[in-house]
């Protein structure tokens, strides 16, 4: 009992403020409820546990709990009363109905159920269904070079972070990384994936997941993989979904507005947490990841997911894509904010020239107000002619203040 209470002390001494506990708060006094999606272990729990203290706190994850509140989600609901924080609600998805019947005897009273779901599959269809008009939805991810900034700003720390990954448990608690990821996919795989989707190998899945790892930062190739693991280009279609609509990967879609020359159509494919990436790969350690010949696709994996989760923290209205041209001319990163357009080079450089970021400077006639950025090893944010601009690698989280 003393080590439990040790261990909940630490945790708590060791809380990171969220980026998105504003947005939270808000939807909070305007919404009846709201719900916070993400993949496991993101911190979700422990995030409204701290911000909404005052509401009673209950997970369908025990098996108990769960049971009693599908026998009668009624009962269940009478017996934890608003305000309450309801975790893991996707097992239980009659729930939502009840929990609509609940608001709408008190519709003006606001932040009355805080819920959480992992599996954003069933909860979404269940919360659209349920839950219209009366919900507010975010999503949680990984902790954010934001949340959490690098003290010694040198590449060898930031492929520290980049291996160690995003997830509290890893990154704050020093939990051993290895044996963490290999829980988290096995709890993934067999417990996730095949509540969600009938996936009958999970060996199999492991090695699509493995495949994927080996390509990130490129482009997706659907017949490709089909052909390396022995399956139908539809199933490699639906397992990608299901990665990508629970948060494990992401797709950068390419850029298309008003250009008229031939782009390319395939997405990009990033992981959303740069350890599982890394413990994918088998990197031993940082130094060897930051050596290794990987080094510049998973350090631009990286930079692409803080972008993401500084646009879903902040609820920033931007659109991220890449361009590449059937002549192989590339944008890595292009964030659109409907006025302008940020095009980013990744480059892990520290001597710069100007075979960096010549393409920036050929493709900008391209796009009607362009800002110009070379993401880069250089340690200071200075302009390299009137239109380009460094910016360094680890000052990634300004990059919407361009």
């Amino acid at each position: 009992m003393h080590t439990y209470n040790a261990i909940v002390s630490t945790m708590k001494r060791n809380y990171i403020r969220r980026q998105i506990e504003p947005l939270l708060l808000k939807a909070a006094k305007q919404f009846p409820a709201i719900v916070l999606t993400g993949p496991r272990q993101t911190g979700k729990s422990t995030l409204l546990q701290h911000i909404f203290s005052t509401h009673h706190y209950v997970t369908m994850d025990d098996p108990v709990i769960r049971k009693i509140c599908i026998d009668d989600p009624a009962l269940f609901l009478e017996t934890n009363p608003a305000p309450c924080i309801i975790d893991e609600v996707q097992y239980v998805p009659a729930l939502l109905s009840y929990i609509k019947i609940q608001i709408d005897k008190n519709r003006n009273l606001t932040g009355q159920y805080i819920l959480t779901g992992s599996q954003i599959f069933p909860l979404m269809k269940g919360l659209t269904e349920s839950l219209a008009g009366r919900i507010a939805i975010f999503e949680l991810q990984g902790l954010s070079l934001d949340e959490l900034p690098e003290k010694d700003k040198n590449i060898q720390k930031l492929f520290e972070r980049i291996f160690t990954g995003t997830y509290p448990d890893p990154l704050i608690h020093k939990v051993d990384r290895r044996l963490f990821y290999s829980s988290y996919l096995q709890t993934y795989l067999e417990r996730d994936i095949r509540q969600i989707q009938n996936v009958q190998d999970l060996s199999q899945f492991h090695h699509f997941l493995e495949l994927l790892a080996g390509r990130a930062g490129n482009l997706l190739n659907l017949s490709e993989i089909s052909k390396e693991l022995g399956i139908s280009q539809p199933t490699v279609k639906r397992w990608l979904s299901l990665l990508e609509n629970t948060r494990i990967i992401y797709l950068l879609r390419p850029y298309f507005k008003n250009l008229n020359k031939r782009i390319v159509k395939s997405p990009k494919l990033y992981f959303m947490d740069t350890g599982l990436l890394s413990y994918l790969l088998n990197y031993p350690d940082s130094r060897t990841l930051c050596s290794g010949p990987a080094n510049g696709a998973v350090l631009e994996n990286f930079l692409v997911s803080e972008v993401i989760k500084k646009k879903i923290n902040n609820n920033i209205s931007a659109e991220l894509f890449f361009y590449r041209d059937s002549n192989k001319n590339e944008i890595d990163l292009i964030i659109d904010q409907g006025y302008k357009q940020i095009l980013c080079e990744i480059k892990l450089n520290k001597n710069i020239s100007k075979k960096h970021y010549g393409q920036l400077l050929r493709l900008q006639s391209l796009f009607t107000n362009p800002a110009l950025l070379l993401i880069s090893a250089y340690e200071k944010e200075i302009h390299l002619t009137k239109e380009v601009k460094i910016l360094p690698l680890w000052d990634i989280p300004e990059l919407f203040d361009e």
